[in-house]
């Protein structure tokens, strides 16, 4: 199987590409802002997102300059929706690092977080394609609705399979839907493949939010994640695990019954204790909640795979099949 990394090295002049666009976007005249958005990017992501504009655009269409800008516009969306995030939910870390709220404050987080939309929909609106930065702003109004839907139903105990899909959905699928749209149309791409790209992102993004779900409930694992575990239910947010251990008919031991009893009074409470989580976290790997997550994605890896079947053996079709493989195994 292609690792990620092997994936990166085939793609290397476009990252660096990436890497100094992405620089050159956030540069400015103010000291303090170049000092934050410095410290901020030492630490990189996986950078799937761009990985995947740019391999969509390889897979239906020829390299130009519309490409590197739109994977540039759409990472820097997406590290202004984490940095926002790590205010809204008090992070201390994130990607093994100190959060830039922990460092400094949340006021000069919100304005960093401001200042990387701003310079992901000028790069977006370089492109000179409108549906290039119509995507984006899609994208942006997706997230923040994402957001305010697992807001409403934590505060409103409202605990579906239905209503977590159309939150995963809406905050982490919609990121790798809009990749794959800006991919194509910075090279003029806008028929049934991209429709097939857009059915292949969704699945690839419902996997990975499910994927991250399941780091919440090991603790043991916190140093290899970087990031801590338990925040979920701490946050009022009940994911796939707890919600199939909480609502599943399948489950019909009398002893795990019982259990349910007790967790579903629990989850009940506006303020839990590390004792209370660990409790339900416990409750839903005794009940196959966390076999559950697993099948659930491998049920979604299936279809993707079909779904990106009609692209053959396409080297960047290929590399997308071991960038979902890379998803659904990853340790961090």
């Amino acid at each position: 199987m292609t690792t990620l990394e092997d994936i990166k090295e085939l793609i290397a002049p476009e990252l660096k590409a990436l890497d100094r666009t992405i620089r050159g976007s956030l540069s400015s005249s103010n000291a303090l802002m170049n000092r934050v958005v410095e410290n901020y990017l030492q630490k990189k992501g996986k950078l799937i997102r761009p990985i995947m504009v740019i391999l969509t655009s390889k897979l239906l269409g020829e390299d130009n300059e519309k490409i590197i800008p739109s994977a540039a516009a759409v990472e820097m969306l997406h590290n202004a929706s984490l940095i926002h995030d790590d205010v809204v939910d008090d992070s201390k870390q994130r990607r093994g690092a100190p959060t830039i709220n922990s460092i400094w404050d949340n006021h000069i987080a919100v304005l960093v977080g401001d200042f990387f939309v701003s310079s992901a929909l000028r790069q977006a609106l370089s492109t000179g394609d409108l549906r290039i930065t119509e995507a984006l702003a899609k994208l942006g109004q997706l997230l923040s609705l994402g957001e305010l839907d697992q807001i409403y139903n934590a505060r409103n105990r409202y605990i579906t399979e239905e209503g977590y899909f159309q939150v995963i959905s809406r905050k982490t699928a919609s990121l790798f839907v809009s990749c794959v749209e800006m991919g194509s149309y910075a090279v003029g791409v806008d028929d049934g493949r991209l429709e097939t790209m857009r059915k292949f992102a969704e699945l690839l993004g419902l996997c990975f939010q499910i994927r991250d779900d399941i780091f919440d409930y090991f603790p043991d694992q916190q140093s290899t994640i970087g990031k801590p575990t338990g925040n979920d239910l701490r946050e009022g947010k009940i994911t796939l695990p707890l919600i199939y251990a909480l609502t599943s008919d399948s489950i019909t031991a009398p002893d795990l019954l019982e259990r349910r009893k007790e967790m579903l009074t629990l989850v009940d409470n506006d303020y839990l204790s590390d004792s209370q989580i660990t409790e339900l976290y416990q409750f839903a790997i005794d009940a196959g909640g966390i076999e559950y997550a697993y099948n659930t994605m491998e049920n979604l890896h299936t279809r993707g795979l079909e779904t990106i079947s009609e692209f053959g053996d396409h080297p960047a079709a290929n590399a997308m099949r071991s960038i979902f493989d890379y998803i659904i195994t990853r340790c961090n």
